[in-house]
């Protein structure tokens, strides 16, 4: 598979310049036990046999709403089902992605709101798509071009800081998913909104939702459907995307493979600030059932190796509990998203300083603070993107073991974990600073070496692992060596060296 990764090369146990010599170590230890909030595998709320076996081994429920529940009549929105949704979904402990639709295809249910469809010159019809009669709306209406933009108003107003809402799905055409694939001749403006109103109307989504991530299919590159190809100011509004092919035969196989290059339109490092996710593909039956068979996934590439690539934070998977155990469903959920590590806890009496690196694979998109004695931090953890680490003083004097993550965009039963083993005899800066000197590795990214550099003349025991966590090789050194790295497969390894019980860890990945 061809693999291209970005990768900042940065150094997972990072100390701050701040760190003054009063400041004294504090004991730590903690594990990321569980899924984290709004990442994993998802299960639509309507499959409760998997959600009730699952527990918090998944996190986020996904449900699509149509607009003629809410609305019929003009300026009379009724939002008891969005509210009854979201309740329930946090009463499971978990938080909710929503996606609003018009077409799906084989529904025939009228989804625009009565006063529009009984407008005069609204165009009622029914078409065939992927086989069935499907409910299309009329984009030519005016009517429903204005009140679209003003529905995703008062959806903004109303819910846009509402912590049971992790993530919306927007977008037009079959699923909302930016295409009318086996379905009538494709008319802008008529069975699919004109590129001139779609402007407008993500120009318009962009300015309301001020907090709450939203996103658009990757078929929103499709300049047949789009504007996206031709305006980099509309590819420069703040919204995330969902790929729901994920993993079928030849998904991202190189650059020019249609879902690769649908990513590539919007950029590589969208994911830095804007939630990346999708939906496991159904084109065949092997593609659902293997979705998550290590190592090789259905089609030669595991969903880790690919959730990396694009820095996966939630993937829709709602058969795979009929294919997976829950053990492997919660395994692949733990290797999406955030992933925190506290490297450092320590006091001077009246102030606490902290540094926290993300080990994950993609950022936390809403604020998230450490925090301790009921004191936050002044600084979020939000958009710590994968392998950087951030320090951070709290305005308190904190007590072993006395640091939590909190944020106000949880319900309740939910928590943000961290990994932690630090204990006051932990090195000071200045002992961890010596390995940061003397020992260095390079190059990255590497093909069939990678040079350690050890410059003290001390032993080093160096440790590489895949990004599942398994030891893959393993070296001593006691002077500057290249390491033979050609047994190992093109993707994203973590090196640690150890030496004299000082350790450093870096991302490195094989290209």
């Amino acid at each position: 598979m061809f693999l291209k990764t970005k990768l900042t090369f940065t150094l997972l146990f990072t100390c701050s310049l701040l760190i003054a010599q009063d400041y004294e170590n504090l004991d730590l230890h903690a594990e990321v036990s569980h899924v984290q909030p709004m990442t994993g595998i998802v299960f639509w709320t309507d499959n409760t046999t998997a959600l009730s076996a699952l527990g918090d081994k998944t996190q986020l429920e996904f449900s699509y709403l149509i607009f003629s529940d809410i609305i019929q009549e003009e300026d009379t929105y009724d939002w008891s089902s969005v509210d009854a949704l979201l309740e329930k979904t946090a009463n499971n402990g978990r938080q909710a992605i929503l996606r609003f639709r018009y077409t799906y295809p084989g529904e025939t249910t009228i989804s625009v709101p009565n006063y529009i469809v009984n407008a005069t010159g609204y165009n009622n019809r029914t078409e065939n798509v992927e086989g069935d009669n499907t409910f299309i709306p009329d984009w030519s209406s005016t009517e429903l071009q204005n009140f679209t933009k003003e529905f995703f108003t008062k959806f903004a107003e109303r819910y846009d800081n509402d912590a049971r809402l992790a993530f919306v799905q927007i977008g037009f055409g079959s699923y909302s998913e930016y295409h009318l694939y086996d379905g009538p001749t494709l008319g802008l403006g008529d069975y699919f909104p004109s590129k001139a109103y779609q402007t407008e109307f993500l120009n318009h989504v962009d300015s309301v939702f001020e907090n709450t991530q939203w996103s658009l299919s990757i078929d929103a590159a499709s300049d047949e459907y789009s504007p996206m190809t031709d305006s980099s100011s509309l590819r420069n509004l703040s919204f995330g995307l969902f790929d729901d092919s994920f993993l079928h035969s030849t998904h991202s196989q190189n650059d020019s493979e249609y879902n690769r290059e649908s990513w590539l339109l919007f950029g590589e490092n969208r994911a830095n600030t804007n939630v990346a996710g999708g939906e496991l593909n159904y084109y065949t039956t092997n593609d659902q059932r293997n979705a998550l068979t290590l190592p090789n996934g259905p089609n030669g590439t595991s969903f880790e190796e690919l959730a990396v690539l694009y820095d996966i934070t939630y993937m829709i998977g709602n058969d795979q509990f009929d294919y997976q155990t829950t053990a492997r469903i919660e395994e692949a959920s733990l290797n999406t998203g955030y992933h925190f590590k506290v490297t450092t806890f320590q006091t001077n009496g009246t102030s606490t300083l902290v540094v926290i690196t993300n080990t994950g694979i993609a950022p936390i998109y809403y604020d998230a603070y450490p925090t301790a004695n009921g004191v936050r931090a002044t600084q979020s953890l939000k958009g710590l993107t994968k392998g950087e680490s951030r320090t951070f003083t709290i305005n308190t004097n904190a007590t072993n073991e006395g640091l939590t993550i909190t944020s106000d965009r949880l319900v309740n039963g939910q928590e943000i974990q961290f990994d932690a083993d630090l204990d006051q005899s932990t090195l000071t800066t200045n002992e961890f600073n010596s390995i940061e000197n003397l020992v260095a590795a390079y190059p990255n990214p590497f093909e069939n070496e990678i040079t350690i550099e050890n410059t003290n003349g001390n032993t080093s025991e160096i440790f590489i692992y895949n990004i599942t966590g398994q030891l893959v090789q393993e070296e001593t050194i006691t002077k500057t060596t290249n390491i033979n790295t050609s047994s190992l497969k093109q993707g994203t390894y973590v090196v640690k060296i150890n030496q004299n019980n000082i350790l450093k860890t870096t991302i490195f990945v094989k290209k």
